[in-house]
């Protein structure tokens, strides 16, 4: 195992009922500004339940936030904070709403001339409002980590961001604030989730069991749970509870110490979101078998034990076991209706030249070396 530091300060507030504690961790006269997407939250009863509980506090709003939040909307929100000096920001939506948040909370602290340089230049957050999330969607586990990604509609670029000063004081996890979610939200979580543990369990064994039976454990669950869930006519607690907790263990840090992380699954689909608004999770339930069908034999030993652990693949030759493995990982994503394909969603050569050439200028793609800037057009090509 190599070495590492981890260090998660997150409140996590999980249950029913569990909206109605807001006010317990909020600081008395806090001058709080909520965020949120599109307004379902006003539909499904969350807003009425997190007002109630704000009762008594100073409660502003910025609605409107995006599915890979627009970094030009969110500048709207930081000029919010600054005329009004918010000092709290409560984030009550998804994955999306709680990265917006966490921009917004660097972003009006930040001195510089241009806070995109926060994402583009990798400025470094020095201070930050404080937040706080009330979720409402299972899926990119940024209610228990300090990072987020933001997207420039100007120029199509969906970049990443990250500091320790942007961990959420308290996450409220409440399952029952996702029985409202559309079923295509739910495969979203789904995915979303289970390609995040993939990111840092599919690499290299480094001798980490630990890290290696938790990922399995988060992978088959979110096979059993998310599949019920999505299954469910009508929402089922448990296993809503179960789906949400392990989304948020996915990506709180926990699974990645110690071990190797790639993210160029992530890194590819960020442009497929970036040039054409395929839903973050798509993209990933895309481009994951790609990646794995191109690394097969560099990757070969982690995916001989995903093959066996996972998806109990016990006979046959490696290259047989491999290759089933991959076949099952995206027969999943389609079992919750997922297109696995860019022709499912209308994406043509012309863009994986594109976004190869965008790679290429960039130089790098993941956070390992095996996954070169000339291998993205072979992954895409592969996924047509």
């Amino acid at each position: 195992m190599e070495n590492f530091d981890f260090y998660n300060p997150v409140n996590i507030l999980f249950g029913k009922g569990k909206i109605a504690e807001l006010k317990k961790h909020i600081p008395a006269n806090a001058n709080v500004l909520i965020t949120f997407g599109g307004g379902s939250i006003k539909k499904n009863g969350v807003y009425d339940q997190v007002i109630s509980a704000l009762d008594g506090f100073n409660v502003q709003e910025f609605g409107g936030i995006e599915p890979n939040p627009h970094f030009e909307t969110l500048m709207k929100a930081v000029e919010i904070v600054k005329t009004e000096k918010v000092d709290f920001l409560l984030a009550v939506g998804g994955g999306s709403v709680l990265d917006g948040t966490k921009f917004i909370a660097a972003a009006s602290c930040y001195k510089g001339a241009d806070a995109w340089d926060i994402l583009a230049k990798r400025a470094r957050v020095e201070s930050a409002i404080d937040l706080g999330a009330v979720l409402t969607l299972a899926a990119t586990g940024s209610e228990m980590n300090s990072g987020g990604v933001v997207t420039k509609a100007a120029t199509k670029e969906k970049l990443a961001f990250g500091s320790p000063l942007l961990f959420p004081k308290f996450s409220v996890l409440d399952p029952e604030a996702t029985y409202s979610l559309p079923k295509r939200q739910i495969a979203n979580g789904v995915a979303d989730a289970f390609v995040h543990v993939m990111e840092q369990y599919l690499t290299y064994p480094v001798n980490s069991p630990v890290q290696d039976r938790f990922s399995e454990s988060l992978l088959i669950t979110l096979i059993e749970e998310g599949t019920k869930a999505y299954d469910s006519e009508t929402p089922i607690y448990d296993e809503y509870a179960n789906m949400m907790w392990a989304a948020t263990m996915a990506l709180n840090g926990l699974i990645g110490a110690g071990v190797q992380s790639d993210w160029a699954t992530h890194m590819i689909g960020h442009e497929l979101t970036a040039f054409h608004g395929i839903d973050h999770a798509v993209t990933l339930a895309i481009v994951l078998p790609g990646l794995m069908t191109q690394l097969k034999e560099q990757r070969g030993e982690k995916l001989l034990q995903y093959a066996e652990r996972i998806w109990n693949i016990t006979e046959g030759s490696d290259e047989e076991k491999k290759t089933l493995a991959i076949q099952k990982t995206e027969e999943f994503f389609q079992s919750v209706g997922i297109g696995t394909r860019l022709s499912d969603h209308n994406v043509g050569q012309d863009s994986i030249d594109t976004i190869s050439k965008r790679f290429l200028e960039r130089g790098y793609v993941g956070m390992l070396p095996d996954v070169a800037v000339t291998d993205v057009a072979e992954i895409l090509e592969a996924r047509l």
